[in-house]
């Protein structure tokens, strides 16, 4: 086998969840380019359906399977159609998150209702789809890769009324550690990628204000907003055999903004 070969996801079976989204379906194209079958799972079946039509688009299968994240039985339905469908699982990306931006408040005075959403849409909607996946792949024994994202929020706080967030993403990078430590013995890599600012419908809004935007780029030095492009290649090394010792490991994807702070 050749060094390149080590990146290749031949004869592997991804799951993106929050493969709906710009990130999620990002990922879940590069990850059929590079060889995998793909599973994606969203909240709407309509997202999902756009992200396989995506997949197929450059030559990949994919199967799209909307459902509800924050619910086990729903989760676990899905896992199964994976596994039903494509025969096995082995790699699980969790893309679902975000909200940073759409409820802000002091943290003295931070709302519960706030709170559980930022929770359920970050970590919930992280742990419990990686639990029934992470079942599937101890029961194979083939062992198993999977990926989290979290965000340089989980190291940095902002001054912007972000408790909810910075505390949901850190608990992601904490998990990913505590994952890594009792999977190994399964043969299961955790890693997690961090990015900064990532250009995204999501975040749209907030771009197209530009003192805002140009607040963004000055604390980055590679000078500009990350883009869903960056992201993949990273994706696609941690879930490879070319990482196959690394695990636990939280990767900057931010244009070196951590490294001035």
């Amino acid at each position: 086998m050749g060094q390149l070969d080590r990146f290749k996801l031949d004869g592997q079976v991804a799951l993106v969840g929050g493969g709906g989204g710009a990130i999620g379906g990002a990922m879940a194209v590069a990850l059929s380019e590079a060889g995998a079958k793909v599973a994606v799972t969203d909240i709407s079946q309509e997202l999902v359906d756009a992200t396989r039509a995506k997949v197929e688009a450059v030559g990949g299968e994919c199967l799209a399977v909307a459902g509800d994240m924050t619910q086990r039985d729903e989760a676990d339905a899905v896992v199964d159609e994976v596994v039903n469908h494509l025969g096995r699982l082995d790699i699980m990306v969790n893309a679902i998150g975000g909200g940073a931006g759409k409820v802000l408040f002091e943290a003295q005075e931070y709302p519960d209702d706030a709170w559980d959403w930022i929770y359920d849409i970050n970590v919930r909607c992280t742990l419990v789809p990686t639990q029934a996946a992470v079942r599937k792949m101890v029961e194979s024994g083939n062992g198993g890769r999977v990926l989290n994202i979290s965000s340089v929020r989980a190291a940095l706080g902002i001054n912007a009324g972000y408790s909810a967030y910075v505390a949901a993403k850190g608990a992601i990078s904490s998990l990913t550690r505590q994952w890594a430590t009792e999977w190994a013995k399964y043969g299961i890599n955790v890693n997690a990628i961090s990015p900064t600012f990532v250009d995204t419908p999501q975040v749209a809004m907030l771009l197209e204000d530009p003192d805002f935007k140009a607040g963004v780029v000055a604390r980055i030095p590679l000078g500009r907003v990350g883009g869903t492009n960056d992201l993949v290649g990273a994706a696609i090394f941690l879930v490879s055999d070319a990482s196959s010792f690394i695990t636990g490991q939280i990767l900057g994807i931010d244009g070196g903004l951590t490294a001035t702070q």
